[in-house]
């Protein structure tokens, strides 16, 4: 099953799939198109959006005409079972998310009225049915919505028009410390990931730098599994600890280490925070006094250093677009040279 969907060849099974389910349905109606929901429910590259969908109580909007626009009609940037697997989520995990945020994510993918192929192209934008705009890249012969590859288009719809894409895109529709609140509220994922992080902004006093509306970020963000191993290096010992421990980072290397270290996770941009799709290998000047060394741009992900890491950091979600600027949460922290 692997790659089988990609490219052309998933357009060629999506048809396939919708004149066979059209035919089998009503003879009379064999040309018209199956809907964007009905369509995920054919295919078998789609299960999990497809539950997803009736999770996120969005399957009876995409299986009807859309009454916003004069059109009747929708565009659908449709996530496979693999994009959703990136994540660590299948049809039978999707309850790890809340549910609000599932459905929020789903209408992120969605567009007003038909947007072909002919009219997607470098540096445009597309807005979404959640509100956040989506914006087009073009790298090394592909496109990309935010840092999602385009790997099918034009797919079509009795409701509009579905296109393929590699990756699940968020968009949290706040600012990069609101973003890490939320998941460490639990209001995205069921268990949260970045306590840490957010006890560490809190800490360091990076709240208020951190949620400039004006600003353009892109934030590395480690996850709590990433914060636990540094402690547990710095201390000693088989770390058990919480997230009161962060002090203890400056207790053990010095006063303001703990803000110089979430400063080297950060980088700023004049325009706009960067998704994987306009990263490159190389090195980053670091809002700190350190530099972000990325790796090769590889299946749509980057590897990330600090000087001081003996190994890269990896992206375990990348290309979260916040209000003022893109985070990707990666599975280190990234050290300077302790």
């Amino acid at each position: 099953m692997k790659n089988l969907y990609k490219y052309t060849g998933i357009a060629l099974a999506f048809l396939g799939t919708v004149l066979t389910t059209s035919c089998e349905t009503d003879s009379a109606y064999e040309d018209e198109p199956a809907s964007i929901a009905a369509i995920a429910v054919a295919n078998p590259a789609f299960t999990t959006l497809e539950a997803a969908a009736i999770l996120g109580d969005v399957a009876v909007t995409l299986s009807n005409s859309n009454g916003g626009d004069p059109s009747g009609d929708f565009t659908v940037f449709a996530p496979t079972d693999d994009a959703f697997a990136r994540l660590g989520l299948k049809e039978t995990t999707l309850g790890v998310l809340q549910q609000p945020f599932l459905k929020s994510t789903l209408l992120y993918h969605v567009s007003n009225g038909n947007l072909l192929s002919s009219s997607i192209m470098d540096g445009g934008t597309a807005s979404s049915l959640l509100g956040p705009t989506r914006r087009f890249i073009e790298r090394d012969g592909a496109l990309y919505i935010n840092g999602s590859e385009i790997l099918a288009t034009d797919i079509s719809a009795s409701n509009g028009t579905v296109h393929v894409i590699d990756k699940v895109m968020i968009a949290s529709g706040a600012n990069v410390v609101q973003t890490a609140l939320a998941l460490n509220d639990g209001n995205v994922f069921k268990n949260p990931e970045l306590t840490f992080l957010v006890a560490a902004v809190v800490y360091a006093d990076l709240v208020g730098p951190l949620s400039d509306s004006e600003a353009s970020y892109t934030v590395f963000a480690p996850t709590d599994a990433a914060f636990k191993a540094t402690l547990e290096t710095v201390l000693g010992g088989d770390y058990t600890g919480t997230t009161d421990d962060i002090a203890k980072l400056d207790t053990a290397l010095g006063a303001g280490t703990v803000q110089a270290i979430l400063l080297n996770h950060v980088f700023a941009d004049a325009s706009a925070g960067k998704f994987t799709s306009e990263l490159n290998a190389g090195t980053y000047d670091a809002l700190g006094s350190d530099d972000i060394t990325l790796g090769a741009f590889t299946d749509g992900v980057l590897s990330v250093s600090g000087s001081g890491n003996p190994s890269p950091a990896n992206m375990v979600i990348p290309d979260v677009q916040t209000t003022n600027g893109i985070v990707h949460v990666i599975d280190q922290v990234l050290l300077p040279t302790l």
